[in-house]
């Protein structure tokens, strides 16, 4: 399993071999640090707690969580689902302090990006369901954009998962199938084909087998 952190920078382009443009998402990965490691015996679960992007300050919780491996302002763990041990490869294993960074990735590796979509605030039914609103005619005053309809009155209530407005946004989207296109080791640049959720300098989690 390999895993990293890294922000969103941009998108861009490249050309393939055969001259084709390939839209891309450049991300700073790296380097991360292992801070912690899970174990079955005294966790009840296998997992690697890795930390990502400097900060200024810490409170003194984090400061002795952390041992004076760095200030980090991200903490995430990963893990695997069939409870199997996260190695760095075959013949060792993650330890304490380990660095983790865009070279435990090749071009051609398939990962999956997880992050959080930007926020859009409270929306209506036209921006957040794509309705197509009311006729723009004589009658419709005040009625262009509304939902319409919520249902019928014999159940005198409304069904769960109606479409209506709401907040739009702010949640953890991943995205699957992602090819690692180019790694620039030099500037810790990771460039995956397609979209990934956020804005940019959001935190994004990459994840391969």
């Amino acid at each position: 399993m390999k895993f990293i952190l890294g922000k969103k920078i941009e998108m861009s382009q490249v050309f393939d071999e055969q001259n084709n443009v390939v839209p891309v998402t450049i991300l700073v990965a790296g380097p991360c640090g292992v801070i912690q490691v899970k174990t079955k015996e005294k966790d009840k679960y296998e997992a690697i707690q890795i930390g990502f992007d400097k900060k200024k300050k810490i409170n003194k919780p984090l400061t002795g969580h952390f041992k004076n491996l760095g200030n980090y302002r991200y903490v995430r763990e990963f893990r695997e689902k069939d409870s199997k041990k996260i190695v760095k490869n075959e013949n060792e294993e993650y330890k304490i302090g380990d660095k983790i960074d865009v070279s435990v990735f090749k071009v051609g590796d398939v990962v999956k990006a997880i992050g959080v979509s930007k926020g859009r605030g409270f929306q209506g039914v036209v921006r957040r369901h794509g309705f197509h609103g009311s006729p723009a005619s004589h009658g419709h005053k005040d009625q262009l954009r509304m939902p319409g309809s919520i249902g019928s009155t014999e159940p005198a209530r409304v069904f769960k998962g109606t479409r209506m407005a709401g907040h739009m946004g702010n949640r953890q989207i991943t995205i699957k199938n992602l090819k690692v296109v180019s790694i620039d080791l030099e500037k810790n640049l990771l460039a995956l084909k397609g979209t990934i959720p956020g804005a940019r300098n959001s935190l994004v989690k990459i994840v391969s087998k």
